[in-house]
């Protein structure tokens, strides 16, 4: 049996440019939970920023060893492939496709399964961070759920679709509150007291307002060429990112997002804890 350690936690001093080449490579999982994929960009005192990824059909589930129930709020977004994941405790089930995202609070148990015949990629958002004790030491103080009491679906239901509710509901497929109060367009996904997690686009030639946050960011570039410039205590830093690229803006720092060229930038942003300075 894999024995559990915790997952490294990549920090920075200033603004950093994060690229997809230099982010830190990790194996989660032991072969009862399956063994998952993990790029990390950034796990600060305040956010946890990743990637994780399956082959076709692969699953994480749980072990004693590797437990999915966190004291964190987690934002998903699927990068590549398609995710079905499952609450085995209460029974709920999404299937969630690239570009599509899902929200869920501390204390919920998931399973993610690689649909279909292509590689999952998962871009997750997480807050308060590992740092804070919210990881695999939290999980231990949770009652375990034994296989034997996995469910992958909801029988209260039969009989009742459609119009009927689950009796507990507890993984949330967001949809944006879209507003333009930086200049360009944002589309906030998740925002609670630990997290605010959205998109970002901008067409080409826009430029968002000068702003600060009252936590710790990391942004994501999905689509293009996102140009990031932070005023930090030692200068200005200018980061030109592409896809898969990420930076790490500190609490309380000034900066602004860019777009050059055609077609625009899309990117993913979170916040922790708060997005107002």
């Amino acid at each position: 049996m894999t024995a559990y350690s915790p997952s490294p936690r990549p920090t920075f001093d200033g603004p950093t440019a994060i690229p997809y080449a230099s982010v830190t490579r990790h194996i989660w999982g032991d072969p009862e939970a399956g063994e998952v994929a993990d790029w990390i960009y950034a796990s600060t005192e305040r956010v946890h920023a990743l990637v994780f990824g399956l082959a076709p059909g692969a699953w994480f589930r749980h072990s004693p060893e590797f437990r999915t129930i966190f004291g964190a709020d987690e934002l998903l977004y699927v990068l590549r492939g398609t995710m079905v994941i499952a609450n085995p405790e209460t029974g709920e089930v999404l299937r969630v496709p690239r570009g599509g995202t899902v929200f869920f609070r501390k204390d919920t148990w998931h399973h993610v399964h690689a649909h279909g015949n292509e590689e999952l990629r998962v871009l997750e958002l997480y807050a308060p961070p590992p740092s804070t004790g919210s990881s695999g030491a939290y999980a231990r103080t949770k009652p375990y759920l034994e296989p034997a009491d996995w469910r992958y679906g909801d029988d209260s239901l039969l009989g009742g679709l459609p119009g009927a509710e689950p009796a507990r509901r507890t993984l949330q497929e967001p949809a944006p509150v879209w507003r333009r109060s930086l200049g360009v367009l944002e589309g906030l996904c998740a925002s609670t007291e630990h997290l605010t997690a959205g998109l970002l686009e901008l067409n080409p030639g826009e430029v968002s307002l000068t702003h600060s946050h009252g936590g710790d960011e990391v942004v994501y570039v999905l689509e293009g060429a996102l140009c990031v410039r932070a005023f930090g205590d030692d200068g200005t830093r200018v980061f030109e990112l592409g896809p898969d690229d990420a930076a790490y803006i500190p609490q309380g720092v000034a900066h602004e997002y860019r777009s050059y060229g055609a077609p625009g930038a899309r990117a993913l942003f979170g916040v922790a804890p708060a997005y107002l300075p």
